[in-house]
């Protein structure tokens, strides 16, 4: 099952000049990977306290997703390509994601159909997603990335989410299952880790 995540080469083309500057400019990748979880988790928190008085707050959200995707494939690049990885990049890279994830989704809590028990789910099954796809190196296989619904699009569904409602769109009881669409998706992802890194397994 394919996912935005394949489009990440040709983002990664177009961020290579500014990813060049970076580096000339001592910035490191574990600098971009902390600046982008606490960029998210300041987003989060804003969107979360105020959000609901100031609906608009949440256009915030779709802006630092964006931001945020070019961080992500900043720091990676800074690593590969210019000699900058390490074995804390590697745990940064993956524990800064999930922390980023929640505090991003966990505002929706407060402004959504069933709101709590659906960000309880969607951060618990994307934890479990991003944890199956890391075990793929365990067993000798690659980190796995497949979708569906995997960080790329949980971006665009919860920047698409963010937008609606920092526009003033309505939030009515049905618009709950896009709850259960997401985890619904992102369990099939799980499987779809756990197959391919089981295929890809070295004896």
């Amino acid at each position: 099952m394919t996912s935005l995540y394949a489009l990440k080469p040709r983002f990664q083309a177009l961020l290579r000049p500014t990813v060049s500057a970076l580096a000339q400019a001592g910035v490191t990748a574990n600098q971009v990977t902390v600046a982008a979880a606490l960029g998210s988790v300041a987003v989060g928190v804003v969107a979360a306290v105020w959000g609901r008085a100031l609906p608009w707050l949440f256009l915030l959200i779709p802006v630092w997703f964006l931001l945020r995707m070019a961080l992500n494939a900043a720091d990676g690049m800074l690593a590969r390509e210019f000699g900058q990885k390490s074995a804390l990049g590697a745990y940064l890279n993956e524990l800064c994601d999930v922390v980023a994830d929640a505090a991003l989704y966990l505002p929706f809590a407060l402004v959504m159909p069933w709101g709590v028990a659906g960000v309880a789910a969607v951060v618990f099954l994307a934890t479990v997603s991003e944890f199956a796809g890391v075990l793929g190196t365990m067993v000798g296989g690659e980190r796995r990335y497949d979708g569906p619904m995997g960080k790329s699009d949980r971006a665009l569904v919860f920047g698409a989410l963010g937008a609606w409602i920092g526009l003033g769109g309505a939030t009515p009881d049905w618009l709950g299952l896009v709850w259960v669409a997401v985890a619904v998706l992102i369990a099939w992802n799980i499987v779809n880790r756990v197959r391919a890194g089981l295929a890809s397994a070295k004896p």
